[in-house]
């Protein structure tokens, strides 16, 4: 079988706060294989944005490892860390506060090559017009700034700059969720093209279920900062089994006026994810939660790369 990509073990990342401490991401494990798109949901504050920042050391992790292609990359520094992240990037949210905006949409191309060291000038003229070329910014943006493109472009410049030292494996947060949904389409499109062309490996991190399902091979969802569910991407959406998941599902608009979705209305507090309680974090809120809900919950596989955090799995499905 051969190395994923990326290998995350246990992985936690807790924030100190005047209360205590916040649990953004606690015990998450995950691998992604080579060309694939992990997709990661869940509502607001569920830490998926963090998990992702955590992997390629935005934020530096509180316990658990990381493998990039088998290599133990958990405490990188100087030179190590460097290189580490050249093969690590990221697609920022926000098009409109991503790109500074003193800085022409060349100069942000060409930023990582020249501060890479490894280039020449020629070698950095003609990969910054290559990977202009490659994402589909005209020849006419070069010395354009950020304000005078829409958001389309935008994030286009910065996928040509998260490609610039060409990574393995890219970290998605919420690329789309800023644009127009017909731009949407072309953003997804271009990621989905430039994947297939350079075999890249993705963690596509979003709250829109409809985006995931075009794009993902397989998903996680978080509640909490804990994965409560991960399979293949048609399995979720055939046979969601976590009380939580199912509620998701359940509030993707239908076009259906015959057989509408049957929505599942959530009851109950979140539980505070500052020095939360050993149990499920979600059994405040589930239907189906019993005193067994309160103890510590272990991830269960199912069926055949199909894992669940919840110990009545069985009961309720």
């Amino acid at each position: 079988m051969a190395t994923p990509v990326i290998e995350v073990q246990h992985l936690k990342k807790y924030f100190p706060t005047p209360r205590g401490m916040l649990h953004a991401v606690d015990d998450v494990t995950f691998t992604i294989e080579k060309g694939k798109t992990l997709g990661v949901v869940g509502e607001s504050g569920c830490g998926k944005s963090t998990l992702g920042r955590t992997i390629i050391h935005l934020h530096e992790s509180t316990e658990g490892k990381i493998f990039l292609n088998g290599k133990d990359v958990t405490r990188l520094a100087g030179k190590n860390l460097k290189a580490a992240r050249e093969k690590m990037q990221i697609v920022f949210q926000d098009p409109y506060s991503s790109l500074d905006p003193r800085k022409t949409i060349d100069s942000t191309v060409r930023e990582p090559l020249v501060v890479s060291g490894r280039y020449s000038k020629k070698e950095i003229d003609e990969k910054t017009e290559s990977l202009m070329e490659l994402v589909g910014i005209d020849e006419r943006l070069r010395m354009a700034y950020p304000h005078e493109l829409d958001g389309g472009r935008r994030q286009r410049v910065g996928i040509a700059r998260a490609l610039a030292l060409e990574p393995e494996f890219i970290v998605c947060d919420e690329p789309v969720s800023a644009l127009d949904v017909s731009i949407q389409a072309q953003v997804l499109n271009l990621l989905k093209k430039l994947q297939m062309e350079k075999g890249l490996t993705y963690m596509f991190v979003t709250h829109d279920m409809s985006v995931v399902r075009h794009i993902s091979d397989d998903i996680c969802v978080m509640y909490l900062g804990q994965v409560v569910e991960k399979c293949s991407s048609k399995e979720l959406f055939q046979k969601p089994m976590h009380p939580y998941t199912k509620a998701l599902l359940s509030a993707i608009p239908s076009t259906d006026i015959h057989n509408p979705m049957k929505r599942e209305i959530l009851k109950g507090e979140i539980t505070s994810p500052v020095n939360p309680k050993p149990g499920c974090r979600f059994a405040a809120r589930c239907p189906h939660a019993t005193e067994a809900c309160l103890q510590p919950q272990r991830q269960e596989e199912v069926s055949p790369g199909h894992f669940v955090t919840c110990c009545r799995v069985h009961e309720v499905n």
